[in-house]
């Protein structure tokens, strides 16, 4: 189950990346994606719970297995793709990766409006 909520997780980090391009002419899931954006943001800036780190951590331990500390893309990310990477810079990227996101959508407003 672990495993499962972790793919999860991967899932939602993938959306929150590509978000603004799958919503493309879907206002309703577009919407979803920039409420995830800034929720996402909130999350790093303040260092906030994840639900789904919290999960996966419970179901980990109550799987045998210790679980990790910290914030979920420290860990993987960390560990598997930029070893010794500074926290603060992981927290940087991603911020930068949702507000990168939420341009795009500024564009797409601005350029709806004038074409109006």
């Amino acid at each position: 189950m672990a495993d499962a909520v972790l793919l999860l997780h991967f899932a939602y980090i993938a959306w929150i990346m590509l978000g603004a391009f799958l919503t493309r002419c879907r206002p309703r899931l577009a919407a979803l994606h920039v409420f995830t954006l800034f929720y996402g943001i909130t999350v790093e800036i303040f260092a906030l719970w994840c639900p789904l780190t919290a999960l996966e951590n419970w179901l980990e331990a109550r799987g045998g297995v210790a679980p990790y500390h910290g914030p979920f893309l420290l860990h993987y990310l960390d560990a598997l793709v930029y070893p010794d990477v500074p926290p603060l810079a992981l927290t940087i990227g991603a911020v930068a990766v949702c507000a990168l996101n939420l341009w795009i959508y500024a564009r797409r407003l601005i350029a709806r409006r004038s074409l109006a």
